[in-house]
């Protein structure tokens, strides 16, 4: 191959022109910029994204009240029903709990899997959670693994824990040996001012929103809504949601059958708050303390029974009863 060689000047790049220096350092508003001026106006309010806390920080100074390991869950499941519908996702965070202050200290231990139902995902459970079959396909929760953290656990706190504890349980039989709270239930969320105890209504009450129905990030979302502080005497007489759980975990309740209550008492007991157990035929309702049992007793007698001589049934639950489809320990109270 010959060579040549050419002797040429190439062409000059166009003069960069100098910014001045006020111009280089004004740069536009950034988005959070944005959202702090919206925020400071009455007329807007601002929601940024949730984003998980891997690690809470250091553990306090002291905690003479001493530590919980709190474990956070939520399921996705093929439907509603416990005795046909099955698991396909689950996540659980473990993390550090001071009982002093109800904040989560340290990093968080976080497990999340899917788990092939070894039936077709129903169309209503693909909309609501986004799970195909083709996700789950061939898939199984790891047993060892959520043994673990069931193991390491105090506490284990959903926001329903009525839908999410049988499921697990039938699943994974260590879960029945572990105190329960429910975030859903055990919070009276009304009465510290938020319009609806909705894991998304209260994370939006807190600023934040966030993908729901997806176990992991529920989970995530569920742990900071708990870890805000709330109550309605303001300052430092506010305590937060993990301290309520904890508080209640430690508290018996009740479910009060109004049994042989007369057919036209129906309409006083549910404007009353009981309903209606199709399976057992009976009005019931549950109830947080004795004091409000006591209450209770005194309205049927007076209201439902009439002042008659009535047996009435109180089921005694303590957290590791609770909101399990095992029975609490029974008995008959006399009007």
């Amino acid at each position: 191959m010959s060579q040549f060689s050419f002797d040429f000047d190439p062409p000059k790049a166009p003069p960069v022109e100098a910014v001045p220096p006020s111009t280089a350092a004004t740069a536009g508003p950034t988005p959070e910029d944005m959202a702090r001026q919206l925020d400071a106006h009455p007329d807007y309010r601002v929601l940024r994204r949730l984003v998980p806390t891997l690690d809470h920080g250091p553990a306090p100074a002291s905690h003479p009240a001493g530590v919980q390991r709190v474990l956070v869950l939520d399921t996705e499941t093929t439907g509603l029903s416990h005795a046909s519908d099955k698991i396909i996702e689950l996540a659980m965070l473990l993390v550090q709990v001071d009982v002093a202050t109800g904040q989560p200290f340290g990093p968080v231990d976080t497990f999340e899997g899917f788990e092939d139902p070894g039936m077709p995902i129903p169309e209503v459970a693909k909309q609501v959670t986004g799970i195909s079959d083709e996700m789950v396909r061939g898939q199984r929760l790891d047993d060892a693994q959520v043994q673990a953290l069931v193991d390491r656990a105090d506490l284990v706190v959903a926001h329903n824990a009525g839908f999410d504890r049988p499921f697990v349980e039938a699943r994974f039989p260590g879960f029945a040996h572990k105190p329960w709270a429910c975030s859903f239930a055990d919070i009276d969320w009304r009465a510290l001012g938020a319009e609806s105890a909705k894991l998304s209504a209260l994370a939006q009450d807190q600023g934040w929103f966030y993908d729901a129905h997806r176990a992991l990030v529920d989970c995530h979302a569920l742990l900071q809504v708990l870890s805000q502080r709330v109550g309605e005497h303001g300052g430092d007489g506010q305590v937060n949601g993990l301290q309520r759980l904890m508080a209640a975990a430690g508290r018996p309740s009740f479910k009060l059958r109004a049994t042989g209550s007369p057919f036209d008492s129906k309409d006083k007991l549910k404007a009353r708050g009981y309903r209606w157990d199709g399976e057992g035929k009976v009005w019931f309702c549950s109830l947080g303390s004795e004091a409000a049992l006591a209450d209770e007793l005194a309205w049927l007698q007076a209201e439902v029974y009439g002042g008659r001589r009535a047996q009435v049934e109180v089921e005694a639950l303590d957290a590791l009863t609770r909101y399990a489809l095992r029975p609490g320990l029974r008995q008959h109270r006399s009007l």
